[in-house]
C-alpha cells in the first residue's frame, strides 16, 4: 500500500492524532521463567502441580504417604504479527521530520496496543472451561452491578483467590457503575486488584488478524469475526448448523441473508457441507484472575533504518515484529468469567 503523505502548507506544532488508549493488558503481562522450551521450537512447557490429601494419622504406624504430581504440559506460541513502515527522506523532509517519526508512533498507539488487547480478550474467549454469563445487554448499571455479583459468586465458588482479579469492561458500564456513587457499588468495584476501561473496537469474543497481503486485508489489523460459511475439509461433530448441499453457496464466505442454516443438534456435518461460524460477540465485561494467565512476548524487535543504510531507496525504515503468547492454565480456568452481548 503506498504511502499517503499530505506534504505541510506552513509549520505548526499541532498535529490531527487519532484518539487512542495505550494498551490495557500490558499489565496482565506474566513471568517467562516459570516456562521451558518445548521440542519444538514454537512450543513452551508449563507445570501443573496436584498434590494428595489428608489421610487418618495413625498413632502407631504415623502419617499416610501423599504424593506430589508434576505434569509439565505444552502450548504453542499464538501471535507472530509484523510490518515495516518506508518513507521517503525527502517526504520526511517536507513534513518537517513528522511522516516518519509520529508514523511510527501512531503505529504503536493506534494499532500495536489495540491489537494486542484485542487479540488477548478474545483468544482467552475462544478457551474451553472458562466461566460465562448468561449472553445479555445490561440496559443500566444495576443490572451491570448484579452480573458482578453473580461473576464474583461463581468464582468465589470455585475457589479462585479474590487477590489479582482484574475487571475489564466497557467505558459505558464502568462509567454507568460511577455514576450510581452507592457504597454497595464502590464496595464491589473495590474487591478488584485494578479496574480497566476497554473501549468496545477491541473487546470481542472473537476477531480476524488481516494478513496485510490478501484483497480486502492489505490495511492489516484486525477486525470483529463475522457471520460467515466454511466449507467442512472433515466431520465437525461440533458444529449444530448447516446447510443442505442443495444450496452449497459458490464462495466460502456469504452473507447470511443468502443461506437460511438449518439447526440439527443430531447432525454431523460431513465432507462438502457448509457450516456456519459462530461470529464474534461485543463482550460487556471480563474478570482476569492474572496468575491463571500466559502471558508474554518471547521477541519483540522495533528497529530504524536510516536513509543511508537502505540498499534499495532513499527512504527511512522502520521494523517491528511482536512473537508471543496469550493462553491460560489448563487446570486454571475458573479464573476466567466474561459476559457478552446477545
Amino acid at each position: 500500500m503506498p504511502n499517503n503523505i499530505v506534504l505541510a502548507k506552513k509549520y505548526t506544532d499541532l498535529l490531527d492524532e487519532v484518539y487512542c488508549l495505550a494498551s490495557v493488558t500490558s499489565d496482565l503481562t506474566g513471568d517467562a521463567s516459570m516456562m521451558r522450551a518445548g521440542a519444538n521450537a514454537n512450543e513452551i512447557l508449563y507445570p501443573q502441580v496436584a498434590v494428595s490429601g489428608l489421610g487418618d494419622y495413625d498413632r502407631n504406624s504415623g502419617y499416610t504417604n501423599g504424593t506430589v504430581d508434576v505434569e509439565w504440559a505444552t502450548t504453542k506460541f499464538n501471535y507472530d504479527r509484523g510490518t515495516k513502515i518506508s518513507v521517503d527522506s525527502m517526504d520526511d523532509e517536507e513534513t518537517f521530520n513528522v511522516a516518519f517519526g509520529k508514523g511510527v508512533s501512531e503505529l504503536m498507539r493506534t494499532k500495536v496496543a489495540p491489537e494486542a488487547d484485542a487479540f488477548t480478550f478474545a483468544t482467552i474467549c475462544g478457551l474451553s472451561g472458562i466461566s460465562k454469563a448468561t449472553p445479555a445487554a445490561y440496559s443500566n448499571a444495576s443490572d451491570f452491578l448484579a452480573a458482578l455479583i453473580t461473576a464474583k459468586n461463581t468464582m468465589d465458588e470455585d475457589e479462585v483467590p479474590e487477590e489479582n482479579r482484574y475487571l475489564y469492561a466497557t467505558p459505558t458500564l464502568i462509567n454507568g457503575i460511577m455514576a450510581l456513587d452507592t457504597t454497595k457499588s464502590r464496595e464491589i468495584m473495590n474487591t478488584f486488584a485494578a479496574v480497566k476501561k476497554v473501549p468496545q473496537s477491541r473487546f470481542y469474543t472473537a476477531i480476524d488478524l488481516l494478513d496485510g497481503k490478501t484483497t480486502g486485508e492489505t490495511a492489516g489489523h484486525y477486525r470483529k469475526h463475522g457471520d460467515h460459511y466454511v466449507e467442512c475439509e472433515s466431520t465437525d461433530t461440533g458444529a449444530l448448523h448447516i446447510v443442505a448441499n442443495t444450496e452449497t453457496p459458490s464462495a466460502t464466505e456469504i452473507k447470511l441473508s443468502s443461506v437460511t442454516p438449518v439447526e440439527d443438534s443430531t447432525y454431523t456435518p460431513a465432507v462438502g457441507d457448509y457450516v456456519k461460524v459462530v461470529s464474534g460477540k461485543d463482550l460487556n465485561f471480563m474478570i482476569i484472575h492474572k496468575p491463571c494467565l500466559i502471558k508474554f512476548d518471547k521477541h519483540v524487535v522495533g528497529s530504524m533504518i536510516h536513509p543511508d543504510n537502505n540498499p534499495d531507496s532513499d527512504s527511512w525504515i522502520s521494523k517491528y515484529r511482536k512473537y508471543g503468547i496469550v493462553d491460560v492454565y489448563a487446570n486454571k480456568r475458573a479464573g476466567i468469567y466474561i459476559s457478552h452481548k446477545i
